[in-house]
């Protein structure tokens, strides 16, 4: 067995957590746009972004498990999942432990959906936004693979998809917003 094992495993599953969780987001806002609701959702994408989510969380606890068994860095428990707690690259871990207790936040509400009220679940979803962001920054500041080309592509292009999508998103509320505001409008009296 290989004596860098858990770093392997550490840096593959930090890599898929980091393009699940993108993949995911880009998946939950292309659901929200008219674009997509107006032509009904298929059930293969209906499908696709539960399981990313799923694969995020799975991925997240092989991260941190390997992280914790790997020698180099001597993390403890307690530097993972409290923010500011590691010595080690303090901040970029701080980024990747918030993000990952967001995903955990919105899988766990998005399984209690029918008990959690509309309004939070939406709150929490939407922060999955922030997460990714900050597994971002997690990875460029803390990550192995920064220095690998392909993988520098690959995130930013996931990086830049989310932007858009998200941009598209925004767009898509603020048209809708401003047709129902023009459709209220009480007309104006002839004095």
């Amino acid at each position: 067995m290989s004596e860098h094992l858990w770093w392997y495993l550490s840096r593959a599953a930090g890599v898929v957590t980091l393009f699940s969780s993108g993949l995911a987001v880009v998946v939950g806002l292309l659901m929200s746009t008219r674009l997509v609701r107006a032509r009904g959702l298929p059930k293969w994408l209906a499908d696709l972004h539960p399981f990313l989510g799923s694969i995020t969380l799975a991925a997240l606890a092989a991260h941190l498990g390997a992280l914790l068994l790997d020698g180099y860095t001597d993390f403890r428990v307690v530097d993972l999942l409290v923010p500011g707690a590691s010595e080690w690259r303090t901040g970029a871990v701080a980024w990747g432990v918030v993000a990952a207790w967001v995903f955990v936040a919105v899988q766990v509400t998005s399984r209690l959906r029918n008990r959690v009220a509309p309004r939070v679940w939406r709150f929490i979803h939407r922060a999955s936004v922030l997460a990714f962001a900050g597994s971002m920054l997690h990875a460029v500041q803390a990550g192995s693979d920064v220095t690998n080309r392909l993988y520098l592509l690959l995130a930013s292009l996931l990086g830049l998809l989310v932007f858009f999508m998200l941009v598209v998103r925004l767009l898509d509320t603020s048209r809708a917003r401003s047709g129902a505001a023009r459709s209220r409008k009480v007309p104006v009296r002839a004095r």
